[in-house]
């Protein structure tokens, strides 16, 4: 088990009985990528805590990177909210069998299932990240903001070939089975999307975004999580 650092949004430990959110980064990010994030649901009334993942970030580590050790080093249970992004996604998905682990998920662009004939591609893209700097960023993700340019090449920095290929080569071939038993949303990229499906998910796809819609259009994105929020998942009035 890897001790995860953590990074927090909104009044430490929360209002007494208020919504505590726990987010999960996707492969080569970090805790600081969820600025824009964080701040939303802090400004929503949560306790927000975002990690970095083992292998990650400022995170010890590790000989093993199966989806079950990422979700082994999850802190805590009883979530209200668990958010997950790509690879953060997946692990939120099988955390879901831990008893008592959260009560709501909300997925973006979660990465499910890989193709076999697309494994290949995927991890060498992601390897490739790991020397790119944000105005190599830049050039494939005109929407995004500077600070989130800037983050993602720091993250990208901190990681390791040996995570990347670690992550790829111990979870092949790639295929989440678990179906929450927890209402969940799924915003997925309209353009360039890694989400395959998810039985029972409420499933809202973003204009104009890629993979990371957060970052490619946070204004819908965030909409789309504050209308769900208010109805399918019953946690703001």
């Amino acid at each position: 088990m890897v001790v995860l650092p953590e990074t927090h949004w909104g009044t430490l430990g929360g209002t007494p009985g208020g919504p505590r959110a726990l987010l999960l980064h996707g492969i080569n990010g970090s805790a600081a990528g969820w600025w824009r994030v964080g701040e939303f649901l802090a400004a929503e009334g949560f306790h927000v805590t975002a990690v970095d993942l083992r292998g990650h970030g400022l995170a010890d580590r590790a000989d093993s990177y199966l989806l079950d050790d990422y979700v082994s080093d999850l802190p805590g249970t009883d979530w209200d909210l668990v958010v997950g992004h790509s690879l953060g996604g997946s692990i939120a998905v099988v955390a879901t069998n831990r008893p008592g682990f959260a009560r709501r998920l909300v997925l973006l662009d979660p990465v499910l299932a890989i193709p076999a004939e697309l494994h290949d591609e995927i991890h060498a893209d992601q390897a490739g990240e790991l020397t790119q700097s944000a105005e190599d960023l830049a050039e494939d993700r005109p929407l995004w903001h500077p600070l989130d340019l800037q983050l993602k090449a720091q993250s990208s920095r901190q990681a390791s070939r040996d995570m990347v290929d670690r992550t790829f080569t111990q979870n092949r071939p790639w295929a989440i089975y678990v179906v929450p038993d927890v209402p969940t949303l799924v915003v997925a990229a309209s353009t360039g999307s890694m989400f395959t499906g998810l039985a029972g998910a409420v499933v809202v796809t973003i204009p104009n975004a890629g993979h990371s819609p957060h970052r490619d259009q946070p204004e819908a994105t965030f909409a789309a999580v504050t209308s769900w929020l208010t109805s399918g998942g019953g946690l703001l009035p």
